[in-house]
């Protein structure tokens, strides 16, 4: 690396053992010769805040998949006039995204009226729009749910298939089901984005009014402005409340005093009270508990119905915290006085009712179009992927039946477009009466891909590639990923002899604490009362830890990232964006957590 900029995607050097890792992507995701000289001359981010780990090729996917939508949604459906879409690569089986901004004022200016008519058609008439988009996304589940991934049966049936002159056969139907299958797959893309870049442009135009109003405002005083909302997103989070205190309530709480242990808790439960407890369980666990332990982007992330010990754990803790009298309630009366109180403070400031008026209106789009900036989280992320991924399973399991793979997860090494040829291979095999390639052909592939990306997993990837930018002003990178061009610099220039980290300040409030250094959801069950979570970024379902943390530091994320915004709502100070909190701080370092300044000492 030169001192002026991030090494180039060129110079990478393969990790040991993943030679060919290139195989698993497609062509066009890779950095190439052929684009070299723009490649090469742009700054590139690693995305560790939703791809933190090395992609399988199905795992790469939803990254295409996501960012072709975002930023379809940025160039094509609403113009947002500084902004086209997001460039994005695979290097080494990590994501690295380049913001596509407009520096032609012309072309700025040209947009603004286009973007005010397609926008503002979705801000007059937001609750329907978004009424229509919940039905379509609920639509979109229903219909992967239905997707029939059965084996292929050893003769047609003669009434449904011969007898009613249908014309087409299973192997035709397995194969529509598959390409209608990743169809669905990239329709929840489209939906994902279809209002979340309006979220946060409303959001942007009440900060940008803020900034030009208030010229001294902190950036940390305008979120606390649309601060005290009540989202989908934190639903299953207050249902393991419920749950806790019906566990007391049915005097069967002692069944969770091994949460780990989920055969022993439904052991304990086998009574009729317990049963009971269990009927709760059920009532909401559809939609609620399809949430990802995880981010819900990759193949292995299970959810609160796979693995019941993580929520099983939460329920623990929150009746211990039940039977000790103790309020676990999300203090939202406070932070909505709060929130009124600085309000009232800056509109005061103003000059005029025109202003107070136009402070007013803006402030009002950001509130009604901000809770989906987390509740796309819940229907998208979590709902719909889970439900993908249990699907992909089932196509997994019926190819190991038929003896292309050793086990279901297998399919995931699998590239999309490859799929199609796999599928033909078992189809015309199974017309012809004949033995299919495939058996001796991807068990070893699939090995080596394995293989692949455990050594892709375990090679250390740089934060960014190519120049840094002079200046960072593209909106969303700043507000959702937290990069800025203090960031940037850190990242070049780390200050190792200092005890201070910087950050964003997040959400208000001083804390101090031994740190508990979190990677993945498979340990945060090690987070102890009265700790400082420390993590490269947070996942939604980790909320019930905020109730007994003191603060949060992440490595990656904005004042607009989900570990900012739920901090905020359970009044849990946090600093998010330091891109080297994990690497910096040790599990029990003793830490000081500023979320008024973002500052982070190690004391």
């Amino acid at each position: 690396m030169t001192e002026n900029r991030f090494p180039s995607p060129f110079e990478l050097e393969t990790p040991a053992g993943a030679e060919g890792w290139e195989e698993l992507y497609p062509y066009s995701v890779l950095f190439s010769e052929g684009r070299k000289d723009y490649e090469d001359s742009r700054f590139w981010f690693m995305d560790s805040m939703h791809w933190g780990w090395a992609m399988s090729p199905w795992d790469a996917d939803h990254l295409m998949f996501a960012i072709a939508s975002l930023s379809q949604y940025n160039s094509r459906h609403y113009l947002v006039p500084p902004a086209n879409g997001i460039d994005f690569r695979i290097h080494n089986g990590y994501p690295y995204f380049s913001p596509n901004t407009i520096d032609d004022e012309a072309t700025v200016g040209a947009r603004v009226p286009q973007f005010m008519e397609r926008a503002g058609h979705y801000f007059m008439n937001w609750d329907d729009l978004y009424a229509n988009w919940l039905g379509k996304v609920k639509e979109n589940i229903a219909a992967l749910e239905a997707i029939d991934f059965s084996p292929l049966p050893e003769t047609e049936d003669l009434e449904t298939v011969v007898r009613s002159g249908r014309g087409v056969g299973s192997g035709w139907d397995l194969q529509e089901q598959y390409h209608r299958f990743q169809d669905l797959a990239q329709k929840i893309w489209q939906y994902h984005f279809e209002f979340l870049n309006l979220g946060y442009a409303a959001y942007l135009d009440f900060f940008g009014f803020c900034k030009q109003a208030f010229p001294s405002i902190p950036d940390l005083a305008i979120a606390k402005m649309v601060a005290g909302i009540e989202v989908d997103l934190f639903r299953p989070n207050e249902e393991l409340k419920k749950l806790a205190q019906k566990a007391i309530d049915l005097g069967v709480a002692d069944a969770f005093a091994t949460p780990d242990d989920v055969d022993a808790v439904h052991a304990a439960l086998d009574t009729d009270a317990g049963r009971q407890w269990l009927a709760a369980w059920t009532e909401v666990e559809e939609p609620w508990f399809n949430f990802s332990s995880g981010t819900g982007f990759y193949y292995y992330d299970k959810t609160w119905r796979q693995d019941r010990s993580v929520p099983y754990g939460f329920i623990a803790e929150y009746v211990s915290k039940l039977q000790a009298g103790q309020d676990i309630s999300r203090p939202i009366d406070e932070i909505r006085a709060e929130r009124d109180r600085i309000v009232e403070e800056y509109s005061e400031l103003l000059a005029s009712d025109e202003d107070r008026e136009a402070f007013n209106g803006k402030l009002g789009l950001a509130r009604t179009v901000f809770p989906y900036v987390e509740n796309h989280n819940f229907y998208i992320e979590h709902w719909s992927m889970s439900v993908f991924w249990k699907k992909s399973r089932e196509l997994g399991e019926m190819l190991v039946k038929e003896g292309f793979f050793s086990r279901a997860d297998d399919v995931y090494f699998v590239r999309r477009e490859e799929m199609d040829t796999l599928l033909f291979d078992l189809y015309s095999a199974w017309a012809v009466g004949a033995e299919p390639a495939g058996p001796h052909y991807w068990p070893a592939k699939v090995a080596d891909r394995r293989r692949i990306v455990q050594a892709l997993e375990a090679s250390k990837q740089p934060k960014a590639l190519g120049p840094p930018p002079k200046v960072v002003t593209e909106p969303f990178t700043i507000m959702l990923w937290g990069i800025t061009t203090d960031s940037i610099d850190l990242w070049l220039n780390p200050d190792d002899e200092s005890g201070a980290i910087t950050g964003m300040a997040a959400s208000p409030g001083v804390a101090e604490g031994p740190a508990r250094v979190v990677f993945s959801a498979e340990d945060i069950g090690d987070v102890q009362e009265g700790e400082i979570l420390v993590a490269p970024i947070t996942a939604p379902s980790w909320a019930p830890v905020f109730s007994k943390i003191k603060a949060t530091v992440t490595d990656i994320g904005g004042l607009m990232s989900h570990a900012a915004i739920v901090c905020r709502e359970y009044g849990v100070p946090a600093v998010t964006g330091t891109g080297q909190a994990t690497t910096a701080i040790a599990n029990g370092d003793l830490i000081r957590v500023d979320g008024n300044t973002g500052k982070v000492t190690r004391l």
